[in-house]
């Protein structure tokens, strides 16, 4: 497993996306490390229509047609925080390379995704112990069946471990990009 992200450090990331699969993690690092960076936090979850919403609630997976624009709303948030505060966290499940590549298109700039990797057996037991709003566990197979890995050789990915402790996995994505750590923190 590789920890180095894929494009050259020329090329800094103001977006940064912690990504994976339903209860990977991905809104608990996401909060952490914008707080560590004192750069705004945009949870994925808060950008689904309501159509999505409630397909999910019942236990019916998303298609591609029902996340275009999630995707799209969530993109241009991101892009106008980072615009505002020099950079920006967000959670998305990202799930699909098409996803990844349709979000960096539509920030027009490096985007950074921190892939939170895990086993199904895993994140199945980190599912069967949360409440979610709306994410029934019956979708974690979906989950998993949509996932297209990330490939640190040809996307601008970190990989880590979903077993990391969350303060570990904050620094690893920190100490990954030189620029965060002269961020202007007071911006």
């Amino acid at each position: 497993m590789s920890t180095a992200p894929s494009q050259p450090r020329s090329d800094p990331a103001r977006i940064i996306i912690v990504m994976g699969v339903s209860s990977s993690g991905k809104s608990t690092v996401g909060a952490a490390l914008g707080r560590a960076l004192h750069a705004p936090f945009l949870d994925g979850d808060k950008y689904h229509p309501e159509a999505n919403v409630e397909k999910m609630r019942a236990g019916t997976p998303l298609t591609d047609d029902d996340r275009w624009p999630w995707l799209t709303a969530l993109s241009a948030a991101l892009k106008e925080a980072a615009d505002r505060k020099g950079v920006a966290v967000g959670a998305c499940s990202a799930l699909r390379k098409s996803y990844r590549d349709f979000i960096t298109r539509e920030a027009g700039e490096p985007v950074l995704f921190v892939y939170l990797e895990g086993s199904r057996d895993v994140i199945g037991e980190r599912m069967a112990r949360r409440k979610h709003e709306y994410m029934p566990t019956s979708l974690l197979d979906s989950q998993f069946a949509t996932l297209e890995v990330p490939d640190p050789a040809t996307e601008h990915v970190l990989v880590v471990p979903v077993t990391d402790p969350v303060d570990k996995i904050v620094r690893t994505v920190t100490a990954s990009q030189d620029h965060l750590r002269t961020f202007k923190r007071w911006q």
